[in-house]
């Protein structure tokens, strides 16, 4: 099974879902530092769709510059978001993991069993 993870080393619960998936047997596992090499609005857009969550509920608050920007406000735009998340990659959640089986995002890190 192939497997993509939009990692951040940084982040302790996204180092926990990639032990999982180096420790899952039969994983062909792709690992992208999306800070460094973020995705596109386009696939930012297909990920969130995939996982069945919004824009917002993939938007990381906390030690991102999204209130500052007024993306928490009930106002804001799933577009707005989007098109944030493209031109600052540190306003995405994570860690998204995408799979044949479909993507969520690994919050708490045992999610990534489900598309295991």
């Amino acid at each position: 099974m192939k497997a993509t993870i939009w990692h951040n080393p940084k982040c302790g619960t996204s180092r926990k879902t990639l032990a999982i998936l180096e420790e899952t047997p039969g994983v062909d596992l792709a690992v992208v530092e999306y800070l460094k090499n973020p995705p596109t609005r386009a696939k930012l857009e297909q990920l969130f769709s995939d996982a069945g969550i919004t824009p917002q509920e993939g938007l990381r608050v906390r030690g991102s510059p999204a209130e500052e920007l007024g993306l928490t406000k009930a106002d804001a735009t799933a577009d707005q978001i989007l098109d944030a998340m493209a031109e600052e990659p540190m306003l995405i959640n994570r860690p998204l993991v995408e799979t044949e089986i479909g993507v969520r995002l690994c919050r708490p890190q045992d999610i990534v069993q489900e598309i295991l």
